[in-house]
């Protein structure tokens, strides 16, 4: 069982040929609202790789908080510990340009609302995964992490946005995962080695969890049990990176609650980025658990597993 506690967006997408300089207006190629959020879209991404999972987070009483809940709903989340905020839901405006790139301005609304105090001790234990990002309160990220953990759930994080860390979230925590833009933030925050492996081991080392850097089109590496783990991307034509690493955080996730050994659960992670890549939007893009599969079995073989030193 997955616990997502995180944030639930309306995306607002427009498609441009390059993004518009600093005072420039450019014409636009297209615009759609669709539902986003980090958390909603891992939530969905595990629930699509074949997890069971419920999502906690707030939206607002305006006009965006229900189509920012449908894809959950179809996709059989469990929206039971989503609360209803007076206020504005959360957004995301986000430029796709023709080369598939993108860049995201978030306003939090209701995600800045989300308090660790709505999320009983009951929704936690032995069998379940707790699945958190940085779009809501680092202080609920925070008191979450560090119950959860008492209560015996696996804690994970993917540090985006990449926002300093305390000492003890940090030591709360089994996985970490970042990209590699995140891992160089967090690095030089932390006094660590900025490379992603080094980056890795270095986390491994000092807050004993498993840690995992993604690279975009060259992959992701991980550091867990003692081992380095790095496995390579396919190569795929690129329409739009949205959701890609929201598709990778909620396979990997998905694989690793249902006991999956790590080279296997990056090999999943890696496909479902890959796979989210050749489709437009965030939650349009997540692959199903039969498709994620498919191309795991391809990207396995990539896969190098040694022992740290």
């Amino acid at each position: 069982m997955i616990v997502v506690v995180g944030s639930i967006n309306l995306d607002l997408t427009a498609g441009v040929d390059r993004f518009p300089h600093p005072g420039e207006t450019i014409p636009g190629t297209s615009f759609a609202a669709v539902p986003g959020g980090k958390g909603a879209n891992q939530a969905l991404a595990a629930r699509r790789a074949g997890a069971k999972v419920a999502m906690a987070g707030a939206v607002g009483t305006d006009g965006f908080a229900e189509t920012a809940l449908v894809g959950l709903v179809d996709a059989g989340v469990d929206i039971a510990s989503v609360a209803r905020i007076d206020g504005p839901s959360g957004i995301a405006m986000i430029q796709v340009d023709a080369s598939g790139q993108n860049c995201i301005t978030v306003i939090a609304g209701a995600n800045g609302k989300v308090r660790a105090s709505a999320i009983p001790d009951a929704a936690f234990g032995p069998g379940v995964t707790l699945l958190m990002q940085l779009e809501i309160p680092l202080a609920t990220v925070q008191e979450l992490a560090i119950r959860a953990r008492r209560l015996a759930a696996r804690v994970v994080l993917n540090a985006a946005p990449a926002i300093g860390l305390p000492p003890v979230l940090r030591d709360a925590l089994d996985v970490l995962i970042v990209n590699e833009h995140e891992a160089a933030a967090l690095a030089m925050a932390f006094g660590m080695p900025a490379s992603p492996e080094a980056f890795a081991v270095a986390i491994h080392r000092t807050h004993r969890c498993a840690t995992v850097v993604t690279q975009g089109s060259r992959g992701a590496v991980a550091v867990a049990d003692g081992n380095l783990v790095s496995v390579g991307a396919p190569q795929v034509e690129v329409v739009d990176t949205t959701g890609a690493g929201d598709a990778f955080v909620g396979a990997l996730v998905a694989a690793l609650d249902r006991g999956t050994p790590w080279p296997r659960a990056l090999a999943e992670g890696v496909a479902a980025g890959s796979l989210a890549c050749q489709r437009s939007g965030a939650q349009a893009a997540l692959p199903d658990a039969s498709a994620i599969a498919g191309l795991a079995s391809t990207v396995e073989p990539r896969v190098a597993c040694r022992a740290l030193d």
